[in-house]
């Protein structure tokens, strides 16, 4: 017969292995159940296993590699250059909470799941540098919080969408180095904000907005390699914080208007006439942000 000391410390025994599964339990659940669903089905469909930094899928989702936990909510990914191959999963749209997203410099490829426009917390979405194709979702001005949105270096199709103009807080906008053909959207007149536009080596054409002279904050312009016409819009003169501006090898008829500008800020111009009474800078672009932007994040 036990004596009632030692039935208690079984009990005890008992008692505290089942707080230390329920511990455990708590720990693995300290994230949402489609967060981190999420999160399993971004490692399965982009080779987790062979990633440059891989995670460990039964420790807690807070010291997975690249992402960042606040509050039991997965507020950032940043696998930057990390060797994912593979495409981007539909329930990545699941991430409601998600404010980062830098996926940048890895081997990428498929479409841009539509879901992403779920994403309506996202203030930094990195695409650039992978294998994306397709064309971007026609309705990404639901992501109205956003404020950089870089998928330079890709193989995306397609026109710009006109709902990024509804996206009124983007600072930077980078969607060069892409097969994007059309006309600049007029809605892009809308980022007030805007302080980097970059949509070179394209195959865009028309002409160039006149509602782009609305973008006064705009610091780099750069419309290089695509097959713009028609003259240079007199609203250009408005962009008194302009400071790089390329627009060589285009179609345009006419550079007269770039006469109105102010060129004693400029650092960059190029474009494809010499015979403008300009006096810019001589600045090597290859120094600048906008031409380095490949590599900016060498050392990340």
């Amino acid at each position: 017969m036990m004596l009632k000391s030692e039935i208690f410390s079984l009990k005890s025994l008992l008692f505290l292995g089942i707080f230390a599964m329920a511990s455990h339990s708590v720990v693995l659940a300290e994230v949402r159940q489609d967060d981190r669903e999420a999160l399993v089905a971004l490692y399965n469909s982009t080779n987790g296993d062979e990633w440059t930094k891989t995670w460990d899928l039964n420790q807690p989702v807070s010291e997975w590699y690249g992402v960042t936990v606040v509050n039991d909510k997965v507020v950032e990914i940043n696998l930057f250059r990390n060797n994912l191959q593979g495409v981007l999963p539909e329930s990545i749209g699941k991430l409601s909470d998600l404010v980062q997203l830098n996926l940048a410099f890895n081997g990428i490829s498929g479409e841009i799941p539509k879901t992403m426009v779920q994403l309506n917390e996202l203030k930094v979405l990195r695409l650039e540098m992978n294998r994306i194709k397709g064309e971007l979702p026609l309705d990404m001005g639901k992501m109205t919080k956003l404020e950089e949105l870089t998928v330079f270096n890709n193989f995306i199709s397609g026109s710009i969408p006109v709902s990024i103009g509804d996206i009124t807080n983007l600072k930077v906008l980078n969607i060069s180095s892409n097969n994007l053909k059309g006309a600049i959207p007029t809605s892009l007149g809308n980022l007030a904000k805007l302080e980097v536009l970059g949509l070179f080596e394209n195959t865009l054409d028309g002409s160039i907005p006149s509602e782009l002279g609305n973008l006064i904050k705009l610091k780099e312009l750069v419309l290089a390699n695509n097959e713009l016409g028609g003259e240079i819009p007199m609203e250009f003169g408005q962009l008194a914080s302009l400071q790089i501006l390329q627009i060589q090898n285009n179609r345009f008829n006419s550079f007269k208007n770039l006469e109105m500008m102010n060129s004693n800020e400029f650092l960059v111009f190029d474009y494809d006439k010499r015979d403008l009474n300009t006096k810019f800078k001589t600045v090597d672009f290859n120094n600048t942000r906008m031409a380095d932007t490949k590599f900016e994040d060498e050392n990340e």
